[in-house]
């Protein structure tokens, strides 16, 4: 069966995500355990119970996605004899996909994304940067306008990538707010900022870059169990270096998400599991390829379907 396994990244948290599959699958807590373990903290706890405000902090919700998503990969890997062709993930949903891949240990992968979302954070002072989705443009066309209002010491540019028609942009927070008046005028169907508090995937992320160049040496790296999907070039990866390096490259370049999802059909991948919590990557998929079956496994009924009902 030639599927593809795909991860989420920051955004698809919420308190009370896994319940229910924590309750049928072992895998599910014993992996929660593991993280928690390994952060210090009761990290299942904070998912189950919240609050919120605390889970929606950056440091406490890449650990808690990364460790969902691998744990929802585990229970649908004991559930089913399939093995991906490969995998993928959006942004942080990238080390989710390297962890269940077996390139990094659960424990290092948390303590990673947990150093990855406080060093972003602190490359930019709040309020300095600012994110903006845009609909209904072509990415040339997104490209090319924030190219025209960017300046010197004014930067704005498209950072993912996420299909046809729709692109986030992020930068400093006058020229993203030029920007959608720019989009706007156009074309653009919406042009509207987002609830984040950094310009993620910026030139302006080159600090957060080198404090995880430097957190990455202190980390063993393995060969994956399959190839994974490089979010800065659409790559499939294999080798344990150029993984790093991309990790390295990724903090501060933008995702080319509707790459990616090709160079996963360009590998055989005739269906795709979204391993996390809800279904946002199920909707890009649609967006990019209304022929290609995906499902968001989070549920234990379609743990256990597998990918026969795709």
């Amino acid at each position: 069966m030639s599927f593809g396994v795909v991860f989420p990244g920051q955004g698809s948290q919420r308190v009370g995500m896994l319940e229910e599959a924590a309750g049928a699958f072992s895998v599910v807590s014993d992996t929660f355990s593991e993280a928690s373990e390994a952060l210090g903290y009761d990290l299942w706890q904070l998912v189950s119970q919240g609050p919120a405000e605390k889970l929606g902090l950056t440091e406490y919700t890449q650990p808690a996605i990364l460790t969902a998503s691998v744990a929802l990969f585990r229970a649908f890997s004991e559930a089913n004899a399939f093995q991906p062709v490969a995998g993928a993930g959006h942004s942080l949903g990238e080390y989710s996909a390297l962890v269940s891949a077996g390139t990094l240990s659960l424990a290092d992968g948390v303590r990673l994304v947990r150093q990855r979302g406080a060093a972003m954070q602190d490359a930019v002072p709040v309020g300095v940067g600012a994110m903006a989705v845009v609909m209904g443009l072509d990415d040339d066309v997104v490209t090319d306008t924030c190219n025209s209002v960017s300046t010197a010491d004014s930067f704005v540019g498209g950072v993912n990538f996420n299909a046809p028609g729709q692109v986030v942009i992020a930068g400093h927070s006058a020229a993203v707010d030029s920007a959608v008046a720019a989009l706007k005028d156009a074309g653009a169907r919406r042009a509207m900022p987002l609830p984040v508090s950094a310009p993620f995937h910026t030139p302006l992320m080159q600090p957060a870059a080198e404090v995880m160049q430097q957190a990455f040496e202190d980390v063993s790296w393995s060969t994956p169990q399959f190839p994974v999907v490089s979010n800065v070039d659409g790559s499939l990866q294999s080798n344990a270096d150029s993984i790093r390096d991309s990790l390295v490259k990724q903090i501060s370049a933008p995702v080319l998400w509707t790459t990616c999802m090709a160079t996963l059909r360009g590998a055989g991948c005739t269906r795709f599991v979204e391993c996390g919590p809800g279904n946002v990557l199920s909707g890009l998929s649609k967006r990019i390829d209304k022929s290609v079956p995906i499902k968001s496994i989070e549920t234990v009924a379609a743990i256990e379907a597998g990918v026969t009902d795709l």
